[in-house]
């Protein structure tokens, strides 16, 4: 059994956590709301409502997490155990969360907004995970 870099083992655990912190705090948020219905999100509302902010947190990672964690996946099952692996996994979740937080603080319909750097920055992490897989495969 292949034993892996604390990095990646933490920041699989990170990104976890912020799932789950994401997903409580949409809720929790949006069952304060007076008439909330459970399973919808008013449509007459954007970045200006707290509401609106941490349901697309939360909508943003299932879009993004789960294509990272199967990349990260496939590289442990090459048995890809590198200290950048660790690095990129630990760059994502780091990202994941500084964006999750500039979400919920900054009502902005701007684009790009200062949370779209964190966005960017995961999606590069992702990137170069897929990359590094690669040039363990084909070395």
């Amino acid at each position: 059994m292949n034993t892996y870099d604390p990095l990646v083992l933490t920041g699989i655990w990170l990104i976890i956590v912020t799932l789950l912190v994401q997903w409580g705090t949409a809720a929790a948020v949006k069952a304060k709301q007076p008439g909330a219905i459970p399973g919808k999100v008013p449509e007459n509302i954007s970045h200006d409502s707290l509401v609106f902010r941490t349901h697309r947190t939360f909508m943003n990672s299932l879009e993004n997490v789960p294509m990272f964690l199967l990349s990260v996946f496939f590289g442990m099952f090459l048995g890809l155990d590198s200290a950048w692996f660790g690095y990129w996994v630990m760059l994502f979740a780091v990202a994941r969360i500084l964006h999750m937080v500039l979400y919920y603080a900054i009502a902005t319909e701007k684009n790009p907004s200062p949370r779209s750097w964190f966005f960017v920055l995961g999606a590069v992490a992702n990137i170069a995970v897929l990359v590094q897989c690669a040039m363990f495969m084909w070395a």
